[in-house]
This record gives C-alpha cells, sequence and structure tokens, in this order.
C-alpha cells in the first residue's frame, strides 16, 4: 500500500518535468538518493523549499504498486541563502553535490555522507574564493574515506617504509597508492613490474596539510592556509583520488 515515510535530507539537483512539476534528487541519511516529484506551479510553497542545498525533513508519499514517489511536505532546516551570493560558493556547492550523486551517495554509508556534506555547505556560506577551494579539497579527501579509497600517505605502498614527514612522495592513481622517491625509481627500472602509470609528486606540505586539516569540521579550515603551490598540488591529488573511483572527472569540478 502506498506510504508516507520521513527523511532526512539534503537536495542535490532539481530540474523541470512536464508543464509545472520538478524532479528532484536528494540525499537521505535513511535510504541514500532519491529521486522524487514535485507537483505544483512556480508559485508552490512546496517548489520553492525544495531548492538545490535546502536540507531538513522531508515526507515523502511512496506508492509501491507504480514505484513513484511524491514530495508531501518539507520541513527546511538549513537554507543556505550565502551559497547563492559568490560565483565560487555556488560552483563548489554544485562540485560537491555532483560528486556525491556521481558516487551514489556513498555507496552506503547514506549517513556519515549527509554528515560530510551539510558542514561542507554551511562553510561554503561565508567563504571568500581561496576558502572554497580548500572546503572542496577538504570534502574530497574526506570523501574519499567515505568510499573506502582514501590512500595511505604516511608509508610507501611499495616497500611499506615509513616515509619522513619531510620527504616528497609521488601517487598513482592506477593503483590509488604512494611510493616513496627511491621505489619510484626502482619500478621504472625493473621491466618486470607493472607499469603503474604516471605518478603526481607529492610535496610534504601537501600531505601534512591533508593529515592535519582531515579529522577538523570545514569551519576550522581557516586556521589551516596553504601557500598557491600546495593549494593546487592538494585540489590535483585529492580529485585524482576520487576520480580514479568514479571511473571519470565530473565537469562541475572545472570552476
Amino acid at each position: 500500500m502506498p506510504r508516507t515515510v520521513v527523511y532526512s535530507a539534503l537536495i542535490l539537483r532539481t530540474r523541470a518535468s512536464g508543464e509545472s512539476n520538478r524532479d528532484v534528487w536528494m540525499l537521505t541519511a535513511e535510504e541514500g538518493i532519491l529521486r522524487v516529484t514535485v507537483f505544483g506551479g512556480p508559485k508552490s510553497k512546496l517548489r520553492s523549499h525544495a531548492a538545490p542545498f535546502h536540507s531538513g525533513r522531508v515526507w515523502i508519499y511512496h506508492d509501491p504498486v507504480r514505484e513513484t514517489r511524491k514530495l508531501s511536505d518539507f520541513d527546511v532546516l538549513s537554507w543556505r541563502p550565502g551559497l547563492r551570493e559568490l560565483y565560487e560558493r555556488a560552483m563548489t556547492a554544485d562540485a560537491i553535490a555532483e560528486t556525491i550523486l556521481a558516487s551514489h551517495g556513498g555507496g552506503g554509508s547514506w549517513e556519515t555522507a549527509l554528515a560530510l556534506a551539510e558542514p561542507a555547505l554551511d562553510a561554503l556560506e561565508t567563504a571568500n574564493e581561496e576558502f572554497c577551494a580548500r572546503i572542496f579539497i577538504h570534502f574530497l579527501w574526506r570523501w574519499a574515506a567515505v568510499l573506502g579509497i582514501q590512500p595511505e600517505t604516511e608509508h610507501c605502498a611499495r616497500c611499506g617504509e615509513q616515509t619522513h614527514a619531510d620527504k616528497i612522495m609521488f601517487y598513482s592513481s592506477a593503483d590509488n597508492a604512494f611510493r616513496c622517491p627511491a621505489c619510484v625509481h626502482a619500478g621504472a627500472r625493473d621491466e618486470t613490474e607493472q607499469n603503474p602509470g604516471p605518478s603526481l609528486r607529492v610535496n610534504p606540505g601537501c600531505r601534512r596539510w591533508l593529515l592535519t586539516a582531515a579529522p577538523l569540521a570545514p569551519a576550522e579550515l581557516r586556521r589551516y592556509t596553504m601557500d598557491a603551490a600546495t593549494l593546487r598540488e592538494a585540489n590535483m591529488l585529492s580529485q585524482a583520488v576520487v576520480a580514479a573511483a568514479l571511473g571519470r572527472r565530473p565537469a562541475s569540478w572545472d570552476w
């Protein structure tokens, strides 16, 4: 029989459906990604509530026979109007949403995924351009942990030796692993070893920032700045890790 279920949800994307309806994709703590329909024209209060990056409690009417879901009510707890006030905020929020959708809401870790996404969006509300970049790097690195693909940064995947904090490492997206310089050179000389593909040079400052920032809430990242070179490197690394798992690099990351 049809039933109404209450979820904790974050709206990720909306799209017009027919003349007056709208399809909505949301991340829920209980069932992951759900696609629901919002009925009503532009003046509908419910339609205005179901906008990207709003979050709160939603009431979904589910018809299991037709396998359709309709948004019945939405108690919005976070509106996040600041995301629309700066281009970089809006684009970073879109990139976070597409990353979540592309990875199917975290592959089952839905409550954790929601708890990671919402503070990132909250921090974006007052972020400047550079801080937006830091928030996105932090989100991707922690999202890699949600997906179970965050690579070990303190040990070489080839020799197993712990790497000193002030040493350079090399990351290979082909095997999602770090190697020390000696093992990278040894692997290049060893014709019997499977080619791990091109490696990304990762300086110690980048690794230190990721290790320090990983346990922090996004708003706390204001205390941990990066120079421009480290920011570019951390951005390339975090994107390489998640893109390898997705099998593609989402277009929304290019902002």
